[in-house]
């Protein structure tokens, strides 16, 4: 099972309420959860290809956040992002912002970047992807705090395309 064929599972996984669903292929077992509620067992029965869906057995009880402290901080310097373009991130994993400790960090707020410049890696299973821009402009900010993990579809750069 190749990238592609995990990001759309998760794609999958995200448009429907399935709450968890767990795949072996050749020695490889991934297990892909979503954070909503609801949570529907599937078991794919043997060569037949027939899906069998279970709802669980024991009714769960709803966890219920302790109150948060609420602080009011006036807002900082924040750009005005009317007119940005965000980076996304393309799948699940570990974001870096440089290819190894030591070495040249790829962009920095301020820097020019170009379609096709790597602006930052994505880790997944101890795979790491570079992840480059579609677009051409300047990075306003870095919404990601290096060796941190990020979600699918989560916003990691503004990019100001004049």
């Amino acid at each position: 099972m190749d990238i592609k064929q995990i990001q759309e599972l998760v794609k999958l996984i995200n448009k429907t309420n399935i709450g968890e669903i767990t795949i072996e292929e050749e020695g490889i077992k991934i297990t892909v959860k979503q954070k909503k509620d609801p949570v529907q067992h599937i078991i794919a029965g043997g060569q037949s290809g027939q899906i069998y869906s279970n709802p669980p057995q024991q009714p769960v009880a709803p966890q219920i956040p302790p109150p948060a402290a609420t602080v009011t901080t006036p807002p900082a310097e924040a750009p005005k992002s009317d007119n940005y373009i965000t980076i996304k991130s393309p799948m699940i994993g570990t974001f870096y912002r440089q290819s190894g400790p030591g070495k040249p960090i790829f962009v920095n707020v301020g820097d020019e970047v170009t379609q096709g410049k790597v602006v930052c890696i994505i880790e997944a299973m101890k795979l790491f992807n570079e992840i480059e821009s579609e677009v051409k402009g300047k990075i306003v900010k870095v919404l990601v705090e290096d060796s941190s993990p990020v979600e699918y579809d989560q916003p990691l750069f503004l990019v100001d395309p004049s």
